[in-house]
């Protein structure tokens, strides 16, 4: 009604701005009103109706052209016409409008399926490698059929990774192992993340006799990569593969897979397979491999089930009493992967057998897992508490048993590498450390003119006293870290000397009282240098150095330098190194002295000719003496 309204006003203000009656004019009035109805905008229908009003009737004197020149049918006639014009275009724009409306909802739509598309893709998205993750398998993947080859993955020693270096190093090392993985492999293969560290690969239609090649290939490709940033680490894999058969559900291609891939993981960096038309030999070579179970139950049919159950992917020892059982265990020490055991046995149950094991460490190596029908909260608590590491119910779930049991068997293979790789590693550093240290006082002796032997004697003498005081005495409590770490530290002794003038050191004369007041500069400067170290308060190894660096020249009456610590104030790794350095110091030859010999040096020593040493470590070298003198022979 608004919008009418003004249209017509704006015919109206036309006939009162040049104040001409005109009932004629009325006809404009109509015409807004009707295209106003229409739904014509009111602005572009006043200036439709002020645009025909000047260009029809509007002339210089004031005088209506229309009056003069036109009837009213004419007018009329003009009128539908600009009225018709105006509907088209209405109609053009309703179109347009319309389109631009269907083109907004096509374009919502299509954004609306690249969304529901991503958040598919996301969904199915392992968000690490970017591989498919489990939920595609539980969802999409187990359900597929073959023919296709299935293989199940495993980056070797993750966990080893992921302890030592990181879980960073641990994400690179999947990331890197999946990329290589891909770039051997279709786009129509499968490659999903299994679990942790596993991958499980589904290649389509891969014909039987070239998995074995395809495999390898990506055995290779991983072992050939780099891990960005751990260049010293390097991947592998351990594969089992097999067929699926069109008949073949996934599930059982997959646990054929899983039992090929823990074969191959006895090896490490290997592939193991099967497929249709493997040669006996080659059947009888993957059976070697099977790892021995030892199922221990006085009753045969309980053996007779389990045997069954496991019977295909372990050798089966059996057992019918606690006595057998390690009798058994010992005729095949080291080659049993695991034990069932019953409680309730005759001659001997399974919880004797738990505290046997217990008793010569076997249970430190071979796990156990408990059979019994008694699920009660005692026996359960007792069987953990002796060692066992799993549970099992009689009547028995097949798959229960299986997956316990293979579980079992890789976590302690697992722990056995673990345990191994960290003790190369220790060994490795060990071997790095005494290397450093050796070139370290290696340096200070040369510098002080002395020979590379005298470190060498210094921790040769420092090991052989340090061992017959533990013979003889418990008064120390030294652990067997310190037992390791005084001999090494040893090495550092005097590398305060670094810090003393040249001309001092190698002077072949005695010293004069100021210069060997500089000499006895030395042990602090040695201490301070170790003290200031960065992780001294974390390294037993300095801080067993500082002691040796700073009181080694302190003696038992406390007339040594630079504390003037007495008796046992004294640090026993300090006196050890302090009675070594003296030895080795008169039976060495100096730019200032000659060398005396093995038996003179001990008697100047036990004379207390080179200052009062700790009575129990006298008697040490009292005993070793024979021994000292061969072994320091043998090493020069």
């Amino acid at each position: 009604m608004l919008l009418s309204a003004l249209a017509q006003l704006s015919a109206c203000l036309i006939v009162w701005n040049f104040h001409i009656p005109n009932p004629n004019i009325l006809l404009f009035v109509v015409l807004s009103a009707v295209l106003v109805k229409c739904g014509y905008a009111a602005g572009i229908v006043s200036g439709l109706i002020a645009f025909l009003y000047s260009a029809f009737f509007f002339s210089t004197d004031h005088s209506f052209f229309l009056y003069t020149s036109l009837n009213l049918q004419k007018l009329i006639v003009i009128g539908l016409g600009i009225a018709a014009n105006i509907l088209l275009i209405g109609r053009l724009q309703w179109q347009f409008e319309r389109s631009s409306m269907e083109k907004m909802q096509a374009k919502a739509e299509e954004k609306l399926q690249e969304t529901t598309e991503s958040y598919r893709a996301k969904l199915y998205q392992d968000v690490l490698t970017g591989t498919y993750n489990r939920r595609y398998y539980e969802d999409i993947a187990s359900r597929m059929v073959g023919p296709a080859g299935i293989a199940l993955i495993d980056v070797d020693d993750f966990k080893i990774c992921n302890d030592t270096y990181g879980h960073y190093a641990g994400d690179m090392a999947l990331e890197t192992a999946a990329n290589a993985i891909r770039s051997c492999i279709r786009n129509a293969d499968l490659l999903i993340r299994y679990g942790g560290d596993e991958f499980l690969l589904v290649l389509p239609g891969i014909p039987s006799d070239i998995l074995q090649a395809k495999l390898e290939q990506i055995r290779a490709a991983v072992q050939q990569s780099t891990v960005p940033g751990y260049s010293h680490f390097r991947l592998s894999l351990s594969i089992g593969g097999t067929m699926q058969a069109i008949t073949d559900p996934m599930e059982n291609a997959v646990r054929r897979a899983d039992w090929l891939m823990y074969q191959a993981k006895d090896r490490k960096n290997a592939v193991m397979v099967e497929v249709p038309g493997h040669s006996l030999a080659a059947l009888e070579k993957l059976l070697q491999n099977k790892s021995q179970i030892l199922l221990v139950d006085d009753s045969k049919m309980n053996r007779m089930i389990l045997a069954e159950i496991l019977g295909d992917s372990y050798h089966i020892l059996e057992a019918e009493n606690g006595q057998e059982c390690l009798e058994k265990m010992q005729a095949e020490a080291g080659n049993i992967a695991l034990v069932l055991l019953d409680i309730n046995m005759p001659v001997m149950d399974g919880f004797e057998v738990l505290k046997a094991m217990n008793a010569n460490h076997t249970i430190e190596d071979t796990p156990v897992i408990m059979i019994s029908s008694d699920d009660s909260d005692d026996a359960i608590r007792r069987s953990y508490e002796l060692g066992a590491s799993d549970y099992v119910n009689r009547p028995f779930d097949a798959r229960i048993v299986y997956r316990r049991v293979t579980n079992t068997i890789k976590l302690y293979a697992k722990q056995r590498r673990l345990v191994q790789m960290v003790s190369d590693q220790i060994r490795a550093r060990e071997n790095n450390t005494d290397t450093l240290v050796g070139v370290l006082s290696h340096i200070v002796e040369f510098r002080n003119g002395e020979s590379g032997a005298h470190v060498r004697h210094i921790r040769t003498i420092t090991e052989m006293l340090l061992h017959r005081l533990l013979e003889n005495s418990n008064k120390y409590s030294i652990s067997a870290e310190q037992q390791d770490v005084i001999p090494l530290a040893s090495a550092l002794h005097d590398i305060g000397k670094i810090g003393i003038d040249e001309k001092i050191l190698n002077k072949p004369g005695k010293l004069t009282p100021e210069e060997f007041e500089v000499m006895k500069t030395h042990s602090m400067l040695g201490a301070e240098m170790l003290h200031d170290l960065d992780n001294f308060g974390e390294q037993p190894l300095l801080q067993t150095a500082y002691e040796i660096a700073r009181w080694h020249h302190e003696r038992w009456d406390g007339r040594g330098y630079p504390d003037g610590l007495k008796g046992d104030e004294i640090p026993i790794s300090a006196q050890l190194v302090s009675l070594a350095d003296v030895y080795d110091a008169l039976t060495s030859e100096r730019c200032y002295k000659k060398a005396f010999s093995h038996e003179k040096a001990v008697q100047m020593i036990r004379n207390g000719e080179c200052g009062a040493f700790n009575p129990l470590l006298l008697q040490c070298l009292t005993d070793v003496q024979a021994d000292l003198k061969e072994e320091l022979r043998q090493h020069d």
